[in-house]
């Protein structure tokens, strides 16, 4: 092996390596019992922060609209609390928030299929935290999604 070949393995990390070997680690949502594609896959990242960006935009500007009036340190603290209460209700009645139906994915518990609201508190809870969500498993779900049980997969 040419030094070429040790730094393009290295930098396109342990998983490129480790398929290079031979090893097989199939789709992700395999292992959760999910399709590879179409509706029921896994929700993929772009559609992800997506729907997350129109979320926020949405929570600010209610925020900046309805309590704050235009001042800015306190809209963004606001928007937090409003983006929190309308994750917890529309993710813990519908399954999805605003966001979320416009990009075609829906929040699903994988043991029963439909969030209940105690389920929909943990996980956004754990989203405002920020970090969970930062960390993903092998079927592309934050550590936010596996602590409650759920998983975001398209319409």
């Amino acid at each position: 092996m040419d030094n070429r070949q040790a730094i393009g393995s290295w930098l396109s990390g342990p998983r490129a390596a480790a398929e290079d070997a031979g090893a097989d680690f199939g789709y992700r949502g395999e292992q959760l019992g999910l399709p590879e594609s179409g509706p029921g896959s896994i929700g993929r990242p772009g559609r992800r922060l997506g729907a997350l960006a129109v979320d926020w935009g949405l929570c600010t500007l209610i925020a900046y609209g309805l309590i704050t009036d235009g001042y800015g340190q306190a809209t963004g603290n606001w928007t937090l609390l409003v983006f929190f209460v309308v994750s917890v209700l529309t993710v813990g009645t519908l399954g999805f928030t605003p966001g979320k139906r416009l990009f075609g994915l829906r929040v699903l518990a994988l043991e029963t299929g439909t969030v209940n609201p105690l389920r929909a508190l943990l996980r956004t809870v754990l989203l405002c935290l920020a970090l969970p969500a930062l960390i993903w498993d092998r079927d592309g779900r934050g550590l936010h999604d596996r602590l409650a049980r759920t998983v975001e997969v398209r319409i």
